[in-house]
């Protein structure tokens, strides 16, 4: 059952990893914390406490996904994933996934954060360059066998810290896909294409 979790508490349990050893911690809680903008809310799933070592500047970038690009770009979303090339499968509903149609095996080279945007039906994969290269032609073709059969249009995202840390990469960077760059949160940037942050024909569900 689902149960809706402020962007405050998502702040609060992120804060305390980075703050603390680098240890993160998802703790789930009958209460809501009031914040002051409360419509800029995530999803997430009940599940136990759980605590994994997560690497210190991954962690601030993908906190920063989730905290920023997320109720920016696709507010109400329900987070289904978040890791890094360290830790991976750190938070993974993989029920949820698999009613999506998708189904997760362990040697699965995931992207950082996915998150299911409900009202669209978008999957929207987003990869941290701190720990992985940007989404480039070749990883988009991982992502989309990664995610065949997906119930949801997927879209593709990288996010970077700094537009600075983005100049390298920028030869890189696939067609039909978004870039985010921390520093500039409420911007995106759009690599070409016929649609601005959607999913493209070849990622779109199959109609039955």
């Amino acid at each position: 059952m689902k149960r809706r979790i402020t962007i405050a508490e998502v702040q609060a349990v992120l804060d305390g990893f980075v703050q603390a050893g680098l240890v993160r911690e998802f703790v789930g809680t009958p209460a809501e914390v009031p914040v002051e903008k409360a419509e800029l809310e995530l999803h997430t799933l009940n599940r136990k406490g759980r605590r994994k070592r997560f690497g210190k500047r991954e962690g601030v970038l993908i906190k920063r996904i989730i905290e920023e690009f997320c109720p920016r770009f696709a507010q109400g979303a329900t987070v289904v994933y978040i890791g890094d090339a360290e830790s991976k499968f750190l938070h993974l509903e993989a029920a949820y996934l698999e009613g999506l149609g998708v189904v997760i095996v362990p040697s699965a080279k995931m992207p950082d954060v996915a998150v299911h945007d409900t009202k669209r039906n978008w999957l929207v994969l987003v990869e941290a360059v701190t720990s992985a290269g940007a989404v480039d032609w070749k990883r988009r073709n991982e992502l989309k066998q990664l995610f065949k059969g997906c119930k949801a249009g997927l879209v593709f995202v990288t996010a970077f810290e700094t537009r600075r840390a983005m100049q390298s990469f920028l030869p890189q960077i696939s067609w039909e896909t978004e870039v985010w760059v921390a520093e500039d949160p409420d911007h995106l940037i759009h690599f070409d294409g016929e649609r601005f942050l959607g999913p493209y024909p070849d990622v779109l569900p199959a109609v039955s």
